[in-house]
């Protein structure tokens, strides 16, 4: 026999009402448990994008820098240095300016063309402001000397900076 109360509620009303309390708290926590998974996950896959991004954009910095220092022609030698100083700064850029008036005339005198290839290229190191780039880049160097052209293998270290958004070769060295 059910026992009757006097709040109008029986055993098997509160039962039900505590039953829902339990699940609707219980749904409540998985809704904040799973917003705060989905918003940590968005957020790790987020960096994970931008370094991605930041690593592809210091790779094809160097790419270009490596290809346009091996890459210079006498007939166009004013262009062709102008390309290596667009992406160029600090020592590397003020050391490329002290040379390109003796260059051009070496360059010059010599009807000196080089094609460059960049082969392969990998960072040693990054952060967020600077990097280090292993550069294998491949040329073939004509001029009157060797006017069939010799190939000639580059294997260069390239340190690079972030300067107002862009990755730019701050020095240069020869390697291996």
């Amino acid at each position: 026999m059910a026992t009757r109360r006097t709040d109008g509620l029986n055993a098997d009303g509160e039962k039900r009402g505590r039953r829902r309390a339990a699940l609707s708290a219980g749904l409540v926590v998985a809704t904040v448990v799973t917003t705060v998974l989905s918003v940590w996950l968005a957020l790790g896959l987020a960096e994970q994008r931008s370094t991605e991004q930041r690593r592809q954009d210091i790779l094809a910095a160097a790419r270009q820098s490596a290809l346009n220092f091996t890459s210079l022609d006498y007939r166009h030698y004013d262009r062709d240095s102008r390309n290596v100083l667009k992406s160029a700064t600090g020592d590397f850029k003020k050391q490329f300016t002290a040379q390109t008036e003796q260059l051009t005339q070496l360059v010059a005198r010599n009807k000196s063309v080089s094609e460059g290839q960049v082969l392969e290229a990998g960072i040693v190191r990054s952060d967020s402001r600077s990097a280090r780039v292993l550069v294998v880049a491949d040329s073939k160097v004509t001029n009157t000397a060797v006017p069939g052209g010799e190939p000639r293998t580059y294997r260069l270290q390239l340190d690079l900076v972030l300067k107002d958004g862009r990755w730019l070769t701050s020095d240069v060295e020869f390697v291996g």
